[in-house]
């Protein structure tokens, strides 16, 4: 019998506008398919629930994108009873919804308020004018934050997303939207490098000469002014690209770290049950067209064994600021650190990129600024 996940994510893929470095599973400016997004999505939670056989009682859920706050209040208020009919979040679990600041008005706010949203998180990216243009973003940093003081007074909890390692941004410009960040009423905030991936409008300009890589050592300073800005206004480093205010960590990118699993619906979706890590269709049209047609749309699928459960394990629980534990680890995965990855264990102690205190195992400051590369030793 399937131990059914507690935490569901729901992916819209409806945008406003495409930026050029977003490599996610999106549609911008083609709304008129919404509905059929609804039916087909409604096909897809209706097979779950006869899998499941119930209403699931789950401890978190979150709605990505895409821009899910793109969809019409109506739409929302749709979305909203949609879940509630296949999901029961229970008392003190945690229910989140990433959004863009344009076009998130109060009646939005509120209908997101009424259907139990406690957490919004919102793509400002940056607070200089300048850089939001660079990535194509449609608000201005007034703008957002006027939107996070206008969320702030009606939901619970509010989060921003920045982005360093942008080309000209300058240092002073980082500590600039990093200053206007903790000056806002928000409990979280998430900050990522400029990512080229390839297949994006970026990615081509970056080959063609036209937009230029920072230099490393800039994308490393400004990574360490983040620490510094938000450790200095008390927000907590908890992992590796995100800080939080004291009880408010994301408790739904937790199951992540830490190798739970989780249901996922809508294109481009990645879910974990079973042991079975599976991922939707990442062509919104071609799920669309399966999903109408009353067949699942899964691109990739794969049984992890449980050793590369557990190595994945070590990885994403090394993103985590405070580690992991090593005796809850192998009792776990039945397979002792040592037996499992001796050698990278060992190199990354030698190399002081990794410390082992209290039975936790973690990262160090040094280990911090090679976390992609020391992580993926144990795969």
């Amino acid at each position: 019998m399937i131990q059914w996940p507690r935490a569901v994510y729901l992916h819209v893929p409806f945008c406003l506008h495409h930026c050029g470095y977003c490599d996610f599973t999106l549609v911008a400016r083609r709304d008129h398919l919404i509905p059929q997004w609804f039916d087909c999505l409604q096909r897809e939670l209706e097979q779950h629930r006869r899998e499941s056989g119930a209403r699931l009682p789950v401890d978190s859920i979150f709605i990505g994108g895409g821009t899910p706050t793109h969809l019409s209040v109506l739409q929302l208020q749709q979305l909203a009873e949609l879940i509630a009919g296949h999901f029961e979040l229970q008392p003190g679990g945690e229910y989140s919804m990433e959004a863009n600041p344009d076009g998130l008005e109060a009646e939005k706010l509120r209908v997101l308020y009424e259907a139990g949203v406690n957490r919004l998180s919102l793509g400002v990216q940056s607070f200089d004018d300048d850089v939001l243009q660079l990535l194509e973003r449609t608000h201005r940093a007034d703008a957002a934050a006027e939107v996070v003081c206008e969320a702030a007074s009606i939901l619970p909890a509010v989060s921003l997303d920045l982005m360093f390692g942008v080309p000209g941004q300058s240092e002073a410009s980082w500590q600039r939207t990093l200053e206007r960040a903790v000056s806002l009423p928000v409990v979280h905030v998430s900050t990522y490098g400029l990512t080229w991936e390839q297949g994006t409008p970026f990615f081509r300009r970056q080959r063609s000469g036209e937009l230029q890589r920072v230099e490393e050592e800039l994308e490393r300073s400004q990574y360490l002014q983040a620490i510094q800005q938000l450790t200095g206004a008390g927000f907590e480093h908890y992992e590796v690209s995100n800080f939080a205010r004291p009880g408010w960590q994301c408790r739904h990118n937790l199951v992540y770290w830490r190798a739970e699993e989780y249901l996922a619906f809508g294109p481009g979706a990645a879910r974990y049950v079973g042991g079975v890590r599976s991922t939707s269709c990442r062509s919104v049209v071609k799920w669309l067209r399966s999903w109408s047609e009353g067949r699942a749309c899964v691109e990739e699928e794969e049984r992890c064994e449980p050793e590369q459960r557990a190595r994945e394990a070590i990885m994403l629980g090394l993103r985590l600021r405070r580690g992991f534990d090593v005796a809850e680890f192998e009792s776990r995965f039945g397979v002792t650190l040592q037996q499992l990855a001796g050698a990278a264990l060992a190199q990354g102690l030698r190399r002081g990129q990794l410390e082992l205190a209290d039975g936790q195992l973690r990262l160090t400051e040094t280990g911090l600024l090679l976390a992609d590369s020391v992580t993926a030793e144990f795969l």
